[in-house]
């Protein structure tokens, strides 16, 4: 089945840190959309799961061996889980989220995490008003909340905040980090 619409590419930042997650280890994306970055994960060879209100974007990936496709809105206590949590259990070696801000799950990513797991996220930030949607503060990240959220958790590998011109004008804030206490390979 054909996806129901053009592909946008892998985020460079997720393509940047995706070699660190764990070779085989389990992927979750977070509200996946048209499912780049499952995709991108997939063909690394991982298994994943994509979670998303709706999952037209990745309809096609339906059945297909190693991906799990879970349909929820974590936002309307709809998912069956509570407000602060995922609808899915295990860990995992990686998750990623980009464009998407739901604060009250924070915690519960963090503990979707397997020792050594990889968080890739990237989204929104206050500014990005200038540009167009997401302007609701509801949406955009404050400056440094995602170094805050896990802050005594994750050890950071690489934080970055401020405006970027690809693929449109926006203002971002974004952040790899581990976790566990073992030392990170430069």
């Amino acid at each position: 089945m054909p996806t129901p619409h053009p592909l946008s590419p892998p985020s460079p930042w997720v393509e940047r840190f995706a070699p660190l997650v764990r070779a085989g280890g389990p992927v979750l994306d977070l509200a996946c959309g048209g499912g780049r970055h499952l995709r991108l994960f997939h063909r690394r060879g991982h298994p994943v799961v994509g979670l998303d209100r709706d999952l037209g974007g990745v309809a096609d990936l339906e059945g297909s061996a190693g991906v799990d496709l879970i349909q929820a809105d974590l936002e309307s206590g709809d998912s069956g889980a509570a407000p602060d949590s995922l609808p899915i259990d295990g860990r995992f070696a990686g998750i990623v989220v980009t464009n998407y801000l739901y604060r009250p799950l924070f915690s519960a990513i963090l503990t979707a995490l397997e020792p050594g797991g990889v968080l890739i996220y990237e989204t929104f930030a206050d500014g990005n008003a200038r540009f167009g949607r997401p302007s609701s503060p509801d949406f955009l990240l404050r400056r440094g909340e995602l170094l805050e959220a896990v802050r005594g958790t994750l050890q950071v590998v690489a934080f970055e905040q401020g405006e970027i011109s690809l693929p449109k004008p926006a203002v971002v804030q974004r952040i790899c980090a581990v976790a566990g206490d073992d030392p990170l390979p430069l």
